[in-house]
């Protein structure tokens, strides 16, 4: 059993509300003076960000601030105006061959699962390593499989999506993510399509990725996780990162007007 499979199934007993120590060492991903417009409305205004091998970065701020878009750009499911964005030392191109073989390297869950309706769960899990990974078949599928243990769902392979609760799907969707064994995984709002009591089987999970070392950059308003899992938390608003520290400074004593405001409402109600 590996690293990250272990921490998975041990994860809602080794959770702590301390957060963990921060990693050292190269950064992974590199952004620097990235911009973004959708048309006249200017998203990133000139993002200068670094995340370190290992690290858990959450990135808080209200709607409209950036944080989406922040993930997008990473992925390169959006294209950036002007700036740089490295994973592993490599920038992303814009198109082509070279772009789909990083991209492969940068795992991301979304809100809305994404999941191919018209494949069982086990198919959707087994699918980005036979295409893109040119896994033999018969190993994904074992792989698939012992991936669905992991996160709880195995009983659920050979169900179709929509068979599935939300929890359960956002859980393959993790799944699929870690089948193509990416350097980093993007979390957008992972937990805001679901029931509140679906919310935690998810983050138990992703928890467990953490403790285990997987590189992560999360966008939530799950203010639990960032105070248990984030090495970092990174504050957004308008397009700009206004601040950035560790979870029990940024929680206890944020140093910026915005965010004090932002915290305030969130935390009160």
């Amino acid at each position: 059993m590996d690293a990250p499979d272990q921490a998975v199934e041990t994860a809602t007993n080794e959770a702590s509300t301390a957060s963990p120590s921060r990693p050292v060492g190269p950064p992974l991903v590199v952004l620097e003076g990235v911009d973004k417009h959708f048309g006249d409305l200017h998203v990133l205004q000139h993002v200068d960000l670094q995340i370190g091998r290992g690290e858990v970065v959450v990135v808080l701020g209200p709607s409209g601030s950036g944080k989406s878009t922040l993930c997008r750009v990473i992925n390169r499911l959006e294209t950036i105006g002007s700036g740089s964005i490295t994973v592993d030392g490599q920038e992303l191109p814009a198109e082509g061959r070279e772009l789909a073989r990083l991209r492969a390297d940068v795992g991301m869950v979304f809100q809305s699962f994404n999941l191919f309706a018209h494949k069982t769960v086990l198919e959707n899990v087994m699918l980005g390593p036979v295409k893109v990974r040119r896994r033999p078949a018969a190993e994904a599928r074992e792989r698939a499989r012992e991936l669905l243990r992991r996160v709880g769902v195995e009983s659920q392979a050979d169900k179709y999506p929509a068979q599935l609760s939300g929890g359960q799907q956002q859980r393959v969707a993790i799944a699929r993510a870690l089948a193509m064994e990416p350097k980093v995984i993007l979390f957008d709002e992972p937990t805001s399509a679901l029931d509140p009591e679906m919310v935690n089987e998810v983050l138990d999970v992703m928890v467990g990725l953490a403790k285990a070392g997987m590189t992560m950059v999360v966008v939530t308003h799950e203010m639990g996780f960032a105070r248990r899992a984030a090495h970092r938390v990174v504050f957004m608003a308008d397009g700009r990162i206004v601040e950035e520290g560790d979870p029990e400074s940024f929680f206890t004593a944020p140093r910026t007007a915005r965010a004090q405001d932002f915290l305030s409402k969130i935390l009160t109600h």
